[in-house]
């Protein structure tokens, strides 16, 4: 069981990747449309950047069950750091789209890297089973507050250039240079951290497991097929061609998203006390879906950023009882394997709808992106609700 020291470290570095992350996912689409890729290009990079962590994820996922994690979440660093680099130096269509492939660049404000799965493992080994949901949900909403103001942050590049600084290329390159300065403080963090193989690793990683896990990983990548949709970074882009937002106002409306996500997943472990994690999941998701599909026609810029705050307090209450779930269902031998294998679908599924995000974008400035999104996740819970709700964990039988 790990340290209390060990879950402090994981909560700082999770905190520390959550602005940076905050920050690259506000400035992301505007960088690439600024040094002259097409709306359907930007779409393609974000893409590769969901395609590269899924399959980093997947092959991660056939060894996790072998290998020390605190190894594997220092080679995490090191990409992050290239990838940093990388968005920093390069301004050419195709060597973008290779560093995005083999990076840890996120266009949304949570994480897709390889560090969400194998961090979990290591806090749901060490959580007690009446406190798993408190932990992940506090694991998230560090991510999420920090991520909100690393949003915020994303507004310093542009009045740094009003005040005539720097041009705004040079000051977003800046922001990139600061990701991978990042990723060096977040390895400094983990250098600390003891060896953590995983608990008596069988010859398989889903040996017991495997069916429940499989079928989770199915619904979880229509849940994120529908989040690609509307990643952050896309989201940005589509306020900017609807409305015509600065960044400064995007980066406060982001700001005020990822206060409203973390502060709403404190609210998950109580909800889920009350009335299980799987309902939990879904009452709180179904109508964030609404709002989300309502932000999307409106023609009021104003009503639009409203839906979307009201989204953001209920979105991602699902968050923490979905990780809790997941590892408590498993045998503790298989919850790094499983970790893994139900995050691939946060990367993976999601990885293709930017690009038609980007094509729908490029015809209309209407949100039929967030209309997609609400609907199939709609489906998504209703799905899960009618096959799961009478597979309890052992904390609610």
């Amino acid at each position: 069981m790990p340290a209390r020291g060990t879950f402090a470290r994981i909560f700082t570095s999770r905190t520390i990747r959550g602005i940076a992350d905050g920050l690259v996912s506000v400035l992301l689409a505007d960088h690439l449309g600024r040094i002259g890729l097409s709306p359907r290009e930007v779409g393609a990079v974000v893409t590769a950047t969901l395609l590269g962590s899924a399959g980093l994820t997947l092959l991660l996922g056939v060894y996790v069950h072998r290998l020390d994690r605190r190894v594997v979440l220092l080679a995490a660093c090191a990409l992050m750091v290239a990838t940093g680099a990388g968005f920093a130096t390069l301004s050419a269509f195709v060597p973008l789209m290779l560093v995005a492939v083999v990076g840890t660049l996120n266009p949304s404000a949570g994480d897709v890297s390889v560090f969400l799965p194998t961090e979990q493992s290591v806090l749901a080994d060490g959580a007690k089973q009446a406190q798993r949901t408190w932990v992940f949900a506090w694991y998230n909403v560090l991510g999420s507050l920090a991520g909100a103001v690393g949003a915020a942050a994303a507004a310093i590049p542009e009045r740094l250039a009003r005040m005539e600084v720097a041009t705004i290329d040079v000051l977003q390159r800046a922001a990139f240079g600061f990701y991978a300065l990042v990723g060096v403080v977040t390895a400094a963090v983990y250098v600390g951290l003891p060896s953590m193989k995983p608990v008596a690793a069988t010859s398989a990683p889903l040996a017991k497991s495997r069916r429940t896990v499989m079928a989770l990983a199915a619904l979880f990548s229509l849940d994120s097929f529908a989040g690609g949709f509307v990643v952050q970074a896309l989201l940005v882009y589509w306020l900017r061609l609807r409305f015509g937002f600065s960044l400064e106002a995007t980066g406060a409306i982001f700001f005020a998203v990822g206060i409203l996500n973390g502060l709403s997943q404190l609210v998950s472990p109580w909800i889920a006390a009350r009335v299980g994690l799987i309902q939990t999941m879904v009452y709180t998701h179904i109508p964030a879906n609404l709002f989300l599909v309502l932000a999307g026609v409106v023609p009021s810029p104003t009503a639009s950023v409203v839906f979307l705050l009201c989204r953001a307090a209920l979105s991602s209450m699902d968050v923490p009882a979905r990780q809790a779930y997941v590892m408590s269902i498993v045998p503790p031998e298989e919850r790094a394997a499983a970790a893994t294998m139900t995050n691939i679908p946060r990367s993976l599924a999601s990885a293709i709808p930017p690009l038609f995000t980007g094509l729908l974008l490029e015809r209309s400035s209407f949100g039929w992106p967030l209309v997609i999104a609400g609907v199939l996740k709609t489906i998504y819970d209703l799905v899960l609700f009618v096959q799961f709700r009478a597979r309890r964990p052992p904390e609610e039988a």
